[in-house]
């Protein structure tokens, strides 16, 4: 596609993330949102009034055969990642997800055999890669600053973050997952990225629901419609050890709600053998002639532009090589199910 041209968007869900998305393209010269999906009438006008979207209708199928749409932007339920994804790519749409890319890896796989198949771009939106601070934690680990890193703790812990008590995000039927799906594929992808290492061979975890089944912990996250007689059956915290094939590891710590300190804390910390990094603040040490020295890492200019969906659509131009791979997403997928799998059988779960 010339890098002159217009990219026309169909965004396909208005809740919060679908927003997101819509804010997102606004801020690219190029990029067009032409159409919205949302089941619901009254919320998909409401984003087309505020938003000057022409078309909003409630089957995002009415928008596949559109030939002047070139991109569907998918912000739903996780259940509905995997067969929107398909349908879209089928269609001939480049594809751009919210996380998690599916809610099993079988299915994620068929989407990333499509998307090669159809010679289409597809790319799971995770939002933390491009964030300045990461990347300059990025840009110490492919100069060697750190040395050989050798593991990675991955954190983010809510004391009561549970996005809507009787919404689709706590039933597994709509989620797949809890705390996991839903924050800890954010820093695991990201540690896996600053690694630079995506090929797990083994996933030892476990899951607990303590808080969201008495109904505690609720952040109020989302727009979903809430039915409190629905059951909370996902997880709200977690911890897994990943083990990677080079023989580095990871340590994932994950929770929706949790009795702790500080109301909220994430991201990842890197140990290697001639220093440490962490992301969030960035942030560097190592050991120095007057001892241990911390450096405050400014965010630099970004590999990419921090904007993901601004970043999709120079990859759809042409412009940019995608900074979120097909395969990594799933590798990430393969270890969300490692998980979920170690916890049900309480053993440790090979991936190779």
């Amino acid at each position: 596609m010339s890098s002159e041209a217009t990219v026309n968007i169909a965004v396909i869900g208005a809740g919060a993330i679908g927003l997101h998305h819509i804010e997102g393209y606004k801020q690219h010269p190029a990029a067009r949102v032409v159409a919205l999906a949302e089941t619901s009438p009254e919320r998909g006008r409401e984003a087309a009034d505020k938003y000057g979207i022409p078309e909003v209708v409630t089957d995002y199928r009415d928008l596949l055969q559109r030939e002047d749409i070139q991109v569907f932007s998918i912000a739903l339920p996780n259940y509905l990642h995997a067969p929107v994804s398909i349908e879209a790519l089928e269609a001939g749409k480049h594809v751009m997800l919210d996380k998690p890319m599916a809610t099993n890896a079988a299915d994620a796989a068929r989407i990333v055999a499509l998307a090669e198949e159809k010679k289409l771009h597809f790319m799971v939106g995770q939002n933390m890669r491009f964030n300045g601070a990461a990347q300059a934690v990025r840009k110490l680990v492919r100069e060697g600053a750190l040395g050989e890193v050798y593991h990675a703790k991955a954190v983010w812990q809510r004391r009561a973050g549970i996005p809507r008590l009787g919404s689709w995000f706590t039933q597994t039927k709509f989620a797949g997952g809890g705390a996991t799906y839903d924050i800890g594929v954010h820093v695991l992808d990201l540690a896996l990225h600053l690694m630079d290492d995506f090929d797990a061979v083994s996933v030892s975890g476990q899951t607990f629901a303590k808080f969201g089944p008495r109904g505690l912990g609720e952040g109020g996250w989302g727009k979903s419609e809430v039915n409190p007689d629905r059951p909370f059956d996902v997880d709200d915290f977690c911890v897994a050890l990943i083990k990677l094939r080079s023989g580095r590891t990871i340590q994932l710590e994950v929770s929706w709600a949790a009795a702790m300190e500080v109301g909220d804390i994430n991201g990842v910390q890197l140990f290697g053998t001639d220093g440490g990094a962490a992301t969030n603040p960035p942030r560097a040490y190592r050991a120095g002639v007057a001892g241990y020295e911390i450096t405050q890492l400014t965010p630099l200019a970004p590999f990419v532009n921090e904007n993901r969906a601004v970043h999709f659509v120079d990859v759809v131009l042409g412009k940019e090589q995608v900074y979120v791979s097909p395969r990594e997403s799933l590798a990430v997928q393969r270890i969300l199910d490692g998980i979920y799998e170690s916890a049900k059988t309480g053993r440790e779960v090979r991936l190779d």
